[in-house]
């Protein structure tokens, strides 16, 4: 049974704390974090499922959680087994799947709100290997994509099947096989900016990521570097670039990284779990 992990960002951040949310099956389907906590969390074998953050929740007079991205709709901390509302950055996992092996992958077919990683400890396999998505996506999102505050803040980009409803970009109807359903101009953003990412629903060969006997440490926004800000700003992809090569380097960036992050001024995450410890990086307001 594989486990996930999560580290608190060592930075000095102002957010106060985290939201987790999982599916049914778990134990729990939503839970806050504070700054420095951890929480470890056990799926069941043959387990599959998501985990996402949500950003900038909050709790009205009636005691109603939501939040502005991400939003899973119980109206509690707690999920209860519903998913994300689109856009979310996704990490799909499949626990003990065809040959024993564990698959997962990032996925950003339901748009993207916030960077995210997963690392996988202790595993073997070709394929198992870190896969993400760390560029900041809502600077880079097209105008007719963005999500916005009330004050206006980009916070969310949605994928081409949300914002327009056509099969050629939901690969529905027509265009419901890899043959037929293409990448669009918009989907080929999300993917220059994290090639590793699902872009589209048939993003596979590039996409999917294979691990036996592994636990798993998902990073959400994690920090970047003077140097790949830079890179990240002249276009480049600061993923396909610097994803580390193994989790000890995953941990020294943590570390070593300034504490200016992509995702400024965004409140809280949640997040879909698989089986798991968890390694969450945190925000600015």
């Amino acid at each position: 049974m594989a486990q996930f992990g999560r580290l608190i960002s060592l930075l000095s951040l102002a957010i106060p704390h985290i939201f987790i949310s999982g599916i049914a099956q778990l134990p729990t389907t939503g839970f806050a974090l504070q700054k420095g906590e951890s929480k470890t969390i056990t799926a069941p074998s043959s387990w599959g499922g998501r985990f996402w953050g949500r950003t900038l929740c909050s709790e009205d007079s009636a005691g109603k959680f939501s939040c502005v991205t991400g939003d899973c709709g119980s109206g509690e901390l707690e999920c209860a087994g519903n998913v994300a509302v689109p856009p979310a950055t996704l990490a799909e996992f499949t626990l003990d799947g065809g040959g024993g092996l564990d698959f997962y992958d990032i996925s950003l077919v339901d748009g993207y709100n916030l960077p995210m990683l997963v690392v996988p400890q202790g595993g073997t396999g070709a394929n198992c290997s870190i896969t993400g998505c760390a560029a900041d996506l809502n600077g880079a999102c097209p105008s007719e994509l963005k999500v916005t505050s009330a004050d206006g803040e980009r916070v969310a980009c949605k994928s081409a099947c949300e914002a327009f409803q056509k099969p050629e970009y939901c690969c529905d109807g027509a265009y419901r096989t890899p043959d037929t359903c293409n990448p669009s101009p918009y989907s080929e953003v999300f993917k220059k900016a994290c090639p590793l990412a699902y872009s589209y629903a048939y993003d596979d060969k590039t996409s999917t990521f294979t691990c036996a006997g592994a636990d798993y440490d998902i990073i959400f926004c994690p920090p970047i570097s003077t140097s790949q800000k830079s890179s990240s700003s002249e276009g480049h992809n600061p993923v396909s670039s610097t994803l580390p090569a193994d989790s000890t380097m995953v941990y020294e960036g943590a570390l070593a990284v300034s504490s200016a992050s992509m995702c400024t001024h965004m409140l809280s995450l949640a997040v879909a779990v698989v089986a798991a410890t968890w390694r969450l990086c945190h925000l600015f307001f």
